[in-house]
């Protein structure tokens, strides 16, 4: 029975599997541009060269504290940034570490020289005391990730 019970995990296990790999053909477009077709030697080679094109996402702050928060406020915080590189900045997608918060990427290319703000809420309905919370962004930079933060000191009303 035991054998039996390893032969039908490692067959589920397989599927899974297979589906997980088959799922991820999807490509994500950005702008009439995938994602995949992004050319970005630096972050494919985990170098980076002052000779390349490459955009750099400079935001003005990546942590921002609300202070003291009565639970149940709702709050939003735009975080601002320019793209000090020479060539076109694609914010693929931002990430939160927590349901309480949500973020709002542009969707256009930013051109080098321009700015644009990552939009962040959050939600305090369900939390009490320190909070911190990140919003991962990811785009065509080096390091492809950039981590933002949100601080709050959240008090019973």
């Amino acid at each position: 029975m035991m054998i039996k019970n390893c032969w039908i995990q490692s067959i589920l296990f397989f599927c899974a599997a297979l589906c997980v790999v088959s799922c991820g053909g999807s490509k994500k477009k950005l702008a009439g541009i995938t994602v995949h077709e992004i050319h970005n030697p630096a972050t494919a080679n985990r170098e980076s060269s002052k000779n390349e094109r490459m955009p750099v996402l400079t935001f003005e702050t990546t942590t921002h504290d609300f202070g003291r928060v009565v639970r149940g406020e709702k709050l939003s915080y735009s975080f601002k940034f320019t793209n000090t590189g020479n060539a076109n900045l694609i914010i693929e997608s931002t990430e939160t570490s927590c349901n309480c918060t949500a973020s709002t990427p542009p969707k256009a290319p930013i051109r080098p020289g321009e700015s644009g703000v990552i939009n962040v809420s959050f939600d305090s309905k369900t939390k009490s005391g320190l909070i911190t919370n990140a919003v991962l962004v990811s785009a065509n930079t080096y390091p492809v990730i950039t981590m933002l933060k949100i601080n709050a000191n959240v008090v019973n009303p």
